[in-house]
């Protein structure tokens, strides 16, 4: 009798994924896998290719075909948008500035039950699904804020808010575009504190960033992204030195590492 394969199926993997824009070439991957639940950041500085690389993993771009398939979402080569969904919850800091209609906080996290932001005008909420965006939202601490307008909150609440919605279909990975973009330090205080939680409660952690600051300790790998390729991929330590990062942004950075344990970092330029 043969031995059972035990082997685990990868969340994401991708092989010779090419994306081309206008006859150019915009991002390029050789080789890349991304177990389940792994926590991972994507470090790079803007325009490096990060958003596209985002937009693979969520079937929102399409990379040029090749007889062996480029991309697999668990396993499967012809993934589609709904089953991605059901993997994945999104938080971007641009969701925030398409919240432009005065609705209740817990009306937006509901809203993540059906890929909308706020509930689809044909739906309406029962208890059950109430029940499920409060949940989702004691887990942020956002709970007592359900009945206050979203554009009334400050930024660093209602990005908290959208990480509910993110939550609240159950997601085994969190994929944060950015989360910390546009909020004052509190904010995102807050929100790196939500993402250490989340990390600890058993979600997987994909953070796309340009700042090594919202690098939680959780965070073991980092994949570098330069130029419309890999530039460099491996363990946090490794990837966040003097010489990594200053080849990366193109600038004399010195990396600067603080907490108890030097399990936080921050980029100093060397002027």
């Amino acid at each position: 009798m043969s031995e059972e394969n035990t082997e685990v199926q990868p969340l994401f993997e991708l092989n010779d994924a090419e994306v081309v824009r206008a006859g150019r070439t915009i991002l390029h991957v050789d080789k890349f896998l991304l177990a389940k639940g792994e926590n991972i950041a994507l470090l790079g500085p803007n325009g490096a290719g990060k958003s596209t690389f985002v937009k693979l993993i969520t079937r929102e771009v399409m990379p040029l075909y090749r007889e062996q398939p480029p991309v697999k979402f668990n396993g499967n080569p012809r993934a589609t948008l709904v089953d991605v969904r059901k993997t994945l919850g999104i938080v971007s800091s641009t969701m925030q500035a398409q919240i432009n209609v005065h609705l209740p906080a817990v009306d937006i996290v509901e809203g993540g039950l059906f890929g909308t932001l706020g509930l689809p005008r044909h739906v309406h909420p029962d208890e059950r699904t109430h029940a499920k965006a409060l949940d989702a939202m004691e887990m942020l601490g956002v709970a007592k804020l359900a009945d206050q307008d979203i554009m009334t909150m400050s930024s660093g609440q209602a990005r908290r808010v959208l990480f509910a919605r993110a939550l609240v279909h159950d997601p085994s990975t969190l994929l944060l575009d950015e989360p910390c973009t546009g909020l004052d330090p509190e904010g995102m205080y807050y929100v790196r504190s939500s993402m250490r939680d989340l990390a600890k409660a058993g979600k997987g952690i994909v953070l796309i960033t340009h700042y090594p600051e919202d690098i939680i300790p959780e965070i073991k790998r980092l994949v570098l992204v330069r130029e419309g390729k890999l530039f460099a991929d491996g363990a946090k330590e490794d990837m966040l030195t003097d010489q990594m990062m200053s080849s990366l942004f193109d600038v004399p950075l010195q990396v600067a590492k603080n907490g108890k344990n030097n399990e936080y970092f921050s980029l100093v330029s060397s002027y």
